[in-house]
C-alpha cells in the first residue's frame, strides 16, 4: 500500500464520488426515465472497475510490452466482429459500436481497441533510437492508430475514432516528435474542417504554405503536404454531397441549433439552456428543472456535465475541471519518473485518452463540439468505458509504484 501514489489515489476517488453523486442526481426526476435507479447499477459499475484496476496492477511492464502485439490483434478482431453483428445504443443507436449476444449488451470493443492502441504505440516509439524527424517515419505508428480508426469510424462513430487521434498525437508528442511536424501531420484534417468557409480555408492554405517554406521540409513531403491540403477543399464537398440529409442536418445543427430546435438540434439547446440556467452556485443539488422535467437528454450518460453545470453551476464545474486538471498533473508526473521509456510512454499514452474524451464530452455540451455520444470519464453511467478506466488507471497506478520502488532502492 506504501507504493501507491496517494495523491493519485485521492483525485481518482474524488473524481468517482462526485461522478457517483451526479449520477444518483441524473436518475432523480420526476418522470420515470432511463436513469433512474441508475446509481446502484453504478455502484457495481465501480466495485467491478476497481478489481479490473487491481488485476492491471499486477502486470509487469515488460509482459504489457511483450504481450502489445497480441492484445492490438483481438482488438482489432472484436472491432471486424462488431462491424458483421454490433448493435447501437442510446444516442448511438444507429451504430454498430456494442456486442451483444440473444439482445443482451456485452459491452463496447472500441474501449479495449483503445488500450491496445496505446500499448502497441508505446512498443513501437520506445524501440526507436531517436524521435521521428519526417512524415515518412509517422506512417508506421499512424498505420497503429489509423486502422482502428477506419474500423471504428465505419460503424460508425465519430467520437469513439477521435479518441485514437488523440492518443496517437499525444504519444507522438512524448516520444519527441516536433510540433511542427505534428502540425504538419494535422493539417488534412485542418483543411477538410475549415473548407466549409471557403474564406477560411484559402487562409490556411496560405499560411501552411508559408509555413512549409519557413520549416524548409523535404521538396516531396512540401508538396504532398500541399497537394493533400488543396485537394481537402475539393473533397469536403464531395463528402458533404454523399451525406444524407439527416446527417447534413446535424452538421449544420451543430453551426447553428436553432436552425432545427426539435430534432438535431434539440440536445445542443437543451444542454446549454441547463447549463446556463446554473449560473454561480447552481439551482441545488437534485433541483435541476431541465432535468427533473427530463428535457435534459442521456443525463446520466451523455450530458452528466450538463447537470452538474445546472444543479452546481460554475462553481461545482469548476470543481469537476479541477479535479480533472489535477488527474493530468499527476499522471504526467507518473510518465516522467517513470523507470523504462515504455511505461513513460504507455501513461502519457492514457492521458491523451482520458483528456480526449473530457475534451470531446465538456465541448459537446456546450456546443463548441458535435454531439458524439463521448462519455465523461468517472462520471458518465456505463460498464465498458468504466471498466476500461479502471483498467488503464491500474496500469498507471503500477507505474508509479515502481518508480517509487526504485527511488526506495536508491
Amino acid at each position: 500500500m506504501t507504493r501507491l501514489d496517494r495523491g493519485l489515489v485521492l483525485t481518482v476517488l474524488l473524481l468517482g464520488g462526485y461522478g457517483l453523486a451526479m449520477v444518483y442526481s441524473a436518475g432523480t426526476t420526476d418522470v420515470v426515465t432511463s436513469g433512474t435507479g441508475a446509481w446502484v447499477r453504478q455502484v457495481v459499475w465501480i466495485v467491478l472497475a476497481a478489481l479490473t484496476g487491481a488485476v492491471a496492477y499486477r502486470a509487469s511492464s515488460r509482459i504489457l510490452e511483450w504481450a502489445a502485439p497480441w492484445i492490438y490483434g483481438l482488438g482489432l478482431f472484436l472491432l471486424l466482429l462488431t462491424l458483421v453483428i454490433g448493435t447501437g445504443a442510446g444516442t448511438a443507436a444507429g451504430t454498430k459500436s456494442w456486442l451483444a449476444i440473444g439482445g443482451v449488451r456485452l459491452g463496447q470493443p472500441v474501449e479495449l481497441a483503445k488500450l491496445a492502441t496505446i500499448l502497441l504505440l508505446a512498443r513501437y516509439c520506445s524501440g526507436l533510437r531517436q524521435p521521428p524527424e519526417t512524415l515518412r517515419e509517422l506512417v508506421k505508428p499512424g498505420l497503429i492508430a489509423g486502422v482502428p480508426f477506419l474500423l471504428v469510424m465505419a460503424q460508425p462513430d465519430l467520437g469513439s475514432a477521435i479518441v485514437f487521434v488523440g492518443i496517437l498525437f499525444a504519444t507522438l508528442f512524448w516520444a519527441g516528435v516536433k510540433p511542427s511536424l505534428l502540425l504538419l501531420l494535422a493539417s488534412p484534417l485542418i483543411s477538410l474542417i475549415l473548407a466549409v468557409d471557403t474564406a477560411w480555408w484559402g487562409a490556411w492554405i496560405l499560411v501552411l504554405t508559408g509555413l512549409l517554406l519557413l520549416w524548409r521540409t523535404y521538396l516531396s513531403e512540401g508538396v504532398f503536404i500541399w497537394v493533400v491540403n488543396s485537394a481537402m477543399g475539393v473533397l469536403a464537398i464531395v463528402l458533404w454531397n454523399r451525406l444524407k440529409p439527416y446527417q447534413q442536418r446535424r452538421l449544420v445543427s451543430f453551426v447553428n441549433p436553432e436552425a432545427d430546435p426539435v430534432k438535431s438540434g434539440y440536445q445542443a439547446i437543451q444542454s446549454k439552456v441547463a447549463i446556463g440556467s446554473g449560473g454561480w452556485f447552481g439551482n441545488g443539488y437534485l433541483d435541476g428543472p431541465q432535468k427533473r422535467l427530463a428535457f435534459l437528454p442521456e443525463q446520466p450518460t451523455d450530458f452528466i456535465f450538463s447537470v452538474v453545470g445546472e444543479e452546481l453551476g460554475f462553481i461545482g464545474v469548476s470543481i469537476a475541471l479541477a479535479l480533472f486538471l489535477a488527474l493530468f498533473i499527476r499522471m504526467i508526473d507518473v510518465a516522467r519518473r517513470a523507470t523504462n521509456t515504455f511505461s513513460s510512454l504507455m501513461v502519457f499514452g492514457i492521458i491523451g485518452l482520458l483528456f480526449t474524451h473530457v475534451f470531446e464530452n465538456v465541448g459537446m455540451t456546450i456546443n463548441v463540439m458535435p454531439i458524439t455520444g463521448i462519455p465523461l470519464p468517472f462520471f458518465s453511467y456505463g460498464g465498458s468505458f468504466l471498466l476500461a478506466c479502471g483498467l488503464a488507471m491500474g496500469l498507471v497506478f503500477r507505474v508509479a509504484a515502481d518508480s517509487r520502488l526504485a527511488g526506495y532502492a536508491d
